[in-house]
């Protein structure tokens, strides 16, 4: 079996959080994530998900509290490690410099979209944050 690590991160805005629409080219086209991506050979979840936050998004993200951790296996294909973080701030402007969308939502609308299926568990709990109240 095939694992791969994935770090992602929750930016929030207010009582929004940050996900991004994968471009047509991209493996699972059109489908909604959170911000995040592989975790490279000797790298941390939290440096991994800095870098791709500037990579993708061209910011510094101030990695937080692990919020979740999960595997999924897709049917087909890898299973997944997910780390997900809490990214409270970060510097710099934001930029969509990779997806085919990326939108600010309220977490009662993340069931509305069509999210990866590795990330839908989280939605609970932001839901459940009495930060997105």
């Amino acid at each position: 079996m095939r694992i791969v690590a994935v770090a992602a991160g929750i930016l929030r805005r207010g009582a929004e959080v940050l996900v991004c629409r994968r471009r047509a080219s991209d493996p699972h086209p059109g489908k909604w994530e959170f911000p995040g991506g592989k975790i490279e050979p000797g790298e941390s979840p939290q440096d991994c998900l800095k870098r791709e936050l500037a990579e993708e998004l061209g910011i510094a993200g101030a990695i937080g509290d692990e919020i979740a951790r999960h595997r999924h296996a897709y049917s087909g294909g890898p299973t997944v490690d997910l780390w997900f973080f809490d990214v409270p701030s970060y510097s710099g402007d934001l930029s969509n410099r990779v997806f085919a969308e990326i939108r600010w939502v309220r977490p009662d609308a993340l069931a509305e979209l069509d999210l990866l299926e590795a990330d839908r568990p989280v939605v609970d709990l932001l839901r459940a944050d009495p930060r997105n109240a």
